[in-house]
């Protein structure tokens, strides 16, 4: 937000900010049915297990939900970004270990296979309908935008790198260009794998989808790392948005005590832990309100797609490019103007088709969904 306000200024500064919020507002939603699906899948992989398949194991997704919601409210009270560098790598070590269990029992499964299952149009018509397919397939766009919607927090990101040299412009311009490269390999290696190996009765996700029931334990071990990941990352995108409401509450009430006064608790071999009332009221109720919209949609690919379809284009691809032709001073209508403003126009068309498609998988979720009541 910043950023737009050094280079476009003006309405669209708001319209950044807007955008910005809610996409962070929504990824909170989206970690919290995420992390509960991965808690459920343990326990439910322990279940199947212990039954030998013959209980189905069903279970209420509210309770773990409600824990996770537990969790993130105690650690929302670390007072700013630059003390999360920890559970940023935490998160990212987590990260590590469950794409590569996943992409070895994908592996290993279609070596089982001695087959490669699936098509190279997708799950074929018949399955679904064609309707259902393009709806999917919409959503799909949006659910690979929400991976690599992740610029409303790399300013924030970068404010937490050392200063250099080198400077910590050209460490983030590195770091990106390796996290992106990474990040696409993985993504590409675990989907294309995963495909191959079930083919059109892919789930969702192939670790909490019971995709694999063996070896039971290392998708437990895969599931505890999404968990820890999702703690962690939870924090990372809520912590600009917490920070956002608190700078401009101390600026609009400046002289009250509950808002700016900060209280200091003697931590024995640490730092005093700074305590504030405002921020513990605060961060709670949003920590309950983001808990409590997951307890009423848990519908985690759905979610995801629309998540991804809001932020993707305006704040990955819009601004930022609108921002470069400011910064370079490209002339309109040059080749390289053109160039750029198609490839935000066809961002823009991914975007909206997402859109429609989450939303059409949420209105068909919903159709026999009863509020709080959902079971796996």
């Amino acid at each position: 937000m910043d950023a737009v306000e050094s280079n476009l200024g003006g309405i669209k500064v708001k319209v950044c900010g807007v955008v910005q919020y809610i996409n962070l507002f929504g990824v909170g939603i989206g970690y919290t049915v995420a992390a509960a699906i991965s808690a459920m899948a343990i326990k439910r992989s322990n279940c199947f297990h212990s039954s030998h398949g013959k209980d189905p194991c069903h279970m209420n997704s509210n309770i773990y939900m409600i824990s996770f919601g537990a969790a993130e409210i105690i650690l929302s009270q670390i007072p700013d970004f630059h003390e999360l560098w920890w559970l940023s790598i935490v998160a990212a070590v987590m990260s590590f270990t469950y794409s590569f269990i996943g992409l070895g029992l994908g592996i290993g499964k279609v070596v089982g296979n001695k087959k490669i299952k699936g098509g190279i149009t997708g799950v074929a018509v018949g399955t679904i309908t064609q309707t259902q397919k393009i709806w999917k397939t919409f959503q799909a766009l949006g659910n690979i935008a929400f991976a690599y919607s992740y610029s409303m927090i790399l300013i924030e990101i970068q404010d937490t790198v050392k200063s250099g040299p080198p400077s910590e412009a050209k460490t983030m311009q590195k770091a990106t260009l390796i996290s992106v490269l990474v990040t696409t390999f993985f993504y590409m290696l675990c989907g294309c794998f995963g495909y191959a190996a079930f083919g059109d009765s892919s789930p969702g996700n192939l670790l909490t989808g019971f995709g694999f029931y063996n070896p039971y334990w290392l998708i437990d071990i895969a599931n505890i790392a999404i968990i820890v990941h999702l703690v962690g990352a939870y924090q990372v995108y809520c912590q600009p948005l917490f920070s956002f409401i608190e700078i401009n509450t101390a600026k609009i009430f400046p002289n009250s005590g509950f808002i700016t006064k900060e209280f200091e608790v003697p931590i024995p071999g640490c730092n005093a832990y700074k305590f504030n009332l405002f921020r513990l009221i605060w961060r709670t109720i949003f920590v309950i309100i983001t808990t409590v919209v997951a307890m009423l949609l848990p519908f985690f690919n759905d979610i995801v797609g629309l998540i991804g379809a809001i932020g993707f284009w305006p704040l990955t691809v819009y601004f930022p490019v609108e921002m470069y032709i400011t910064q370079q001073k490209i002339p309109k209508l040059s080749l390289k103007w053109i160039c750029l403003e198609m490839l935000s126009f066809a961002c823009l068309m991914v975007s909206l088709a997402a859109a429609v498609g989450s939303i059409a998988g949420i209105v068909d979720d919903v159709k026999d969904y009863k509020p709080f009541q959902t079971n796996y």
